[in-house]
């Protein structure tokens, strides 16, 4: 990372805790001098984050930003706060809900019309994205990378005319749709922004322990599975050091920059779709074909017309 140089600029979205907790810690912990947003709803983790964000490293400047970003007015505003002299160098994308119960299994809606689970996997970061564009152009030629945290390699079919899932919403085409739907925007963005890298992660199983706040039985049931998947269960902490390279490393250069290409990363696209340890993850055969009969332009025209509709 110190090859990009001092004052780097970050935005976590979800920083507060999980994943986007863990990297945001890491990266403050080997950045110099960085300056650091984070964006969430608990004020008092942000404190308590921050505090040992500034023990871990002196020169770090770190300020918390607290919206409920499920709703796409409070990104908005969100927005309107970033905005760093010398532009944004990594957008951290993490948020999801928390909690379990009627909020997973229902379709919730926002006051804003979309269901909540796939706003907060979906719609709200590509807010975050196309609102800071202008900042990650201005960061380059240093570092300017998007990573969003999800499920890449996991694209499934979409309903392409029921995107937003208003009358087929179920956990799997919700999961569908925000996977399938951010590999296809993040494809189209990096085609059309070449100077940022754009990169789509799955970051295999990971203990987050985000099952304290499910109900009882779904405890038990993700308790009985992160025992059964020990072998493979990933540490939060070093969940956070793997995207932190996945989101400063030279293998993962933008369009305008690359050259010749990481030799494990997929040779036709101009997105990054990555496992757990950065490499390229296989099966791509459904989102190369949406890609090629233009259906990724029809989600960016989606999502355009949903941002347009809600605000």
């Amino acid at each position: 990372m110190h090859a990009f140089g001092p004052g780097l600029v970050a935005v976590f979205v979800g920083g507060t805790s999980g994943i986007g907790e863990s990297t945001a810690r890491a990266f403050v912990r080997h950045a110099l001098s960085p300056h650091v947003y984070l964006i969430g709803r608990n004020a008092k983790q942000a404190s308590k984050i921050i505090k040992e964000m500034r023990e871990s490293n002196s020169s770090a400047e770190v300020r918390f930003i607290k919206k409920d970003i499920s709703l796409l007015r409070a990104v908005d505003e969100a927005c309107r706060e970033i905005q760093p002299p010398n532009g944004v160098n990594l957008l951290f994308l993490s948020s999801g809900i928390s909690k379990g119960g009627e909020e997973i299994n229902n379709v919730t809606e926002t006051e804003e019309g979309l269901n909540k689970k796939l706003s907060l996997h979906y719609y709200a970061r590509m807010r975050f994205v196309v609102n800071l564009l202008p900042q990650l152009t201005a960061a380059s030629p240093r570092l300017s990378r998007v990573v969003s945290v999800l499920g890449a390699g996991g694209e499934g079919p979409l309903i392409l005319d029921d995107l937003s899932l208003k009358s087929n919403y179920s956990l799997r085409n919700c999961s569908n749709h925000a996977i399938t739907m951010t590999s296809l925007a993040m494809e189209e963005l990096a085609q059309a922004h070449p100077s940022i890298s754009f990169i789509h992660t799955y970051p295999g199983v990971v203990n987050t322990g985000l099952t304290r706040d499910l109900g009882s039985i779904a405890h038990m049931g993700a308790k009985a599975f992160l025992a059964l998947a020990s072998p493979w269960v990933i540490p939060l902490e070093e969940s956070g050091e793997r995207h932190l390279y996945i989101s400063t490393s030279a293998n993962y250069l933008p369009q305008s920059r690359k050259g010749d290409k990481h030799a494990d990363i997929e040779p036709a696209m101009n997105a990054y779709f990555l496992d757990s340890c950065g490499l390229g993850r296989p099966n791509l055969k459904i989102l190369r074909a949406y890609h090629a009969n233009g259906i990724s332009k029809k989600v960016m025209k989606h999502t355009m017309g949903v941002f347009d509709r809600v605000l």
